[in-house]
């Protein structure tokens, strides 16, 4: 099929590059002529495992290419995604000023486009969107005189770090549609990602929307109660390590998002929630729950910053921390509402000196806080000289560290784990004062 992907962001340059892996005539559309420059040119603007290899492979094809001509791209497609981004406004709503602009130059490009029988010519939104948006970019397109362009919703489930996999292994397919031609179309489309008798789920597309809040804000409570309990272990000297194995082999409950840490970050699920929270708020129906989770978010990337406190007695003035890990989580260079940041503001401000270090997300860490940092190309380089470890992002390459050499390295055997990657009695056996979450050390 001949494909339009309007937006090269995160989500549309991963559904782009694998619609044209899988066989598909891909073009990809952005307003930003130099990351279409540079996108033609074989490099990439975002950090995913296998996506750099795919981009290079299906551009040097002729199966996908670059533009910033909408139009031409939209009257070229029989199916065309809307991947643009939905930022958080200032009220917590998700900000539609792209969606909706986008909408209208797509109806302004299919205007003249002659009509053809149901499903012959698709807008699909692919963007996270509250419901009814589906809804107001048919309208958009009637009003612009394209009102025989059929529409429908298609949200994404793509974990940062994976989305490669999970676009071409999927959970299941979700799509929205008001007629049953634009669903057989959406199956043929993703037949070939469903081999393995994965479900293509269909359903309206309001409910289609709905689907995706409700499936990220599931999974950011699962994130915030365990944080919780976490902190509750603490206090009354329990081990989350445990209580966590205890619960997950409960099948009702799983092990899926059950592991502490310095809270949640990146682009969809802080958003997801406020937005979620916001729709409630539209309706006259407070999310009592989604908003204890978007609290207890906020305050669990304090935690790291409260152990530390208390091991100084609240004065880090002049200490030197090395912090391994700054992006939201491994296998990714996005530091959207990343724990670390909020840990590096408090440290600063506190007086103290970081030494920082991550695998990929440094240059967008340094284009933030210029000189105020020193930064490390590697683990070791962090450590050296430093008055104690923090680990805020769980890279592999974090996992089994020379200790002995770190203890040389540091001024102090000192470390405080956000992700709990380490044994509490290895590290004990070993000479270092260990701070983890939940582990049953008071640090409060």
């Amino acid at each position: 099929m001949k494909i339009a992907v309007i937006g090269t962001g995160y989500v549309g340059l991963v559904t782009g590059t694998c619609l044209a892996e899988s066989g598909n005539d891909v073009v990809c559309v952005d307003n930003n002529a130099q990351k279409v420059a540079t996108l033609n040119a074989g490099g990439i603007p975002i950090y995913e495992p296998g996506l750099e290899e795919l981009v290079k492979k299906n551009h040097r094809d002729g199966r996908l290419t670059f533009t910033t001509d909408l139009a031409k791209a939209v009257r070229a497609a029989r199916i065309v995604f809307i991947a643009v981004g939905t930022p958080q406004s200032d009220e917590g709503d998700a900000d539609l000023t792209a969606v909706w602009a986008v909408s209208n130059a797509i109806g302004d490009a299919l205007r003249d486009v002659p009509p053809g029988p149901p499903g012959s010519r698709i807008v699909i939104v692919k963007s996270t969107v509250p419901v009814g948006t589906n809804r107001g970019v048919a309208e958009r397109l009637n009003a612009k005189g394209a009102g025989h362009v059929d529409t429908a919703s298609n949200p994404e489930f793509l974990k940062e770090g994976a989305a490669i996999n999970d676009f071409m292994k999927p959970d299941r397919v979700v799509v929205g549609v008001r007629r049953p031609e634009v669903a057989e179309v959406l199956r043929e489309l993703y037949n070939p990602f469903l081999r393995t008798e994965r479900p293509f789920i269909v359903m309206s597309p309001e409910s289609s929307e709905m689907t995706k809040y409700a499936a990220n804000a599931m999974l950011a409570t699962k994130i915030s109660f365990i944080n919780e309990m976490a902190n509750l272990c603490d206090r009354v000297g329990a081990d989350i390590n445990d209580v966590r194995k205890g619960m997950g082999h409960d099948q009702r409950i799983g092990f899926q998002f059950l592991f502490p840490g310095p809270g949640y970050g990146g682009s969809c699920f802080p958003k997801d929630v406020q937005a979620i929270i916001a729709m409630g708020r539209h309706t006259n129906l407070p999310l009592k729950l989604m908003e204890s989770v978007d609290l207890v978010n906020d305050d669990q990337k304090q935690v790291l910053g409260q152990k530390i406190r208390f091991h100084f007695q609240n004065d880090v003035k002049g200490k030197t921390f090395a912090i391994w890990g700054l992006a939201f989580k491994p296998q990714t260079d996005d530091i959207r509402e990343a724990p670390a940041l909020v840990l590096i503001d408090e440290l600063l401000a506190a007086g103290a000196k970081l030494r920082v270090h991550d695998p990929e997300a440094t240059a967008n860490v340094r284009a933030i806080y210029g000189d105020k940092l020193t930064y490390c190309d590697g683990p070791y380089g962090a450590v050296e000289g430093a008055d104690a470890l923090v680990i805020v992002t769980e890279w592999k390459t974090f996992q089994n560290p020379d200790f002995e050499m770190m203890k040389k390295l540091l001024t102090t055997p000192l470390i405080f784990d956000g992700r709990n990657i380490y044994d509490t009695k290895v590290m004990q056996n070993l000479g270092y004062t260990y701070y983890a979450i939940g582990r049953g050390k008071k640090a409060y």
